[in-house]
């Protein structure tokens, strides 16, 4: 079947099936184009030092999903734990925050190995177990009590001057944002007076 479709100034004719290639990776190439922008801009509101900013991060890499089903809390070798990989996005991610001087002032973790690793590797301060912040993947009946702990803790935290990092799961972020973030990214949320919590940034990409 015979298409075309213009391309960075061009008009490209040929099978659908060329077409839709060239299309996936025009679509590809832009969302990695806003994924950087989106980035950079995140960086920036960090380094800009204000207050409240309380950045949602999900844990590095940890191949698979869930947990076994042997799953005990206190003991790793029964969880789904960072790979090599996770441990070098996890001091990666640390050493951007150093490496543009944002000040951090909390960092808070949920209970499972592969989060409270990753908040140890990212290095930019002592490290807080948070159980509001422990994944609900396998137990959805604590979601509303859990997302409303850390609904409190951002809105408490207005007016606290530097970032605040919480180290948890994609669910708990998901449940606050409805955005699915990737292993290693976070969102950067604000709280209002009104209770309101806003999505003022993200960062990605490591």
């Amino acid at each position: 079947m015979a298409a075309q479709i213009y391309f960075n100034g061009q008009w490209f004719f040929g099978s659908l099936a060329l077409v839709l290639s060239i299309g996936i990776i025009t679509a590809t190439t832009s969302s990695d184009a806003a994924t950087k922008a989106q980035t950079q801009a995140g960086w920036q509101l960090l380094q800009r030092d204000e207050t409240g900013l309380v950045v949602a991060m999900r844990h590095a890499i940890a191949p698979g999903t869930g947990d076994p089903a042997n799953f005990k809390l206190g003991d790793c070798s029964t969880q789904r734990n960072l790979s090599a990989q996770g441990r070098t996005q996890a001091q990666q991610i640390g050493a951007e925050f150093r490496n543009r001087n944002i000040k951090v002032v909390r960092v808070v973790s949920s209970q499972w190995c592969r989060c409270l690793e990753t908040a140890k590797l990212i290095n930019l301060g002592k490290v807080e177990p948070l159980p509001a912040l422990n994944s609900f993947f396998s137990d959805s009946s604590q979601e509303a009590r859990q997302t409303a702990t850390i609904r409190k803790l951002i809105v408490d935290n207005r007016n606290t001057k530097g970032a605040i990092i919480m180290v948890t799961h994609q669910v708990n972020i998901t449940a606050i944002t409805d955005i699915f973030p990737q292993s290693g990214e976070a969102v950067i949320l604000k709280g209002d007076a009104r209770g309101k919590i806003k999505i003022v940034g993200r960062i990605g990409g490591f």
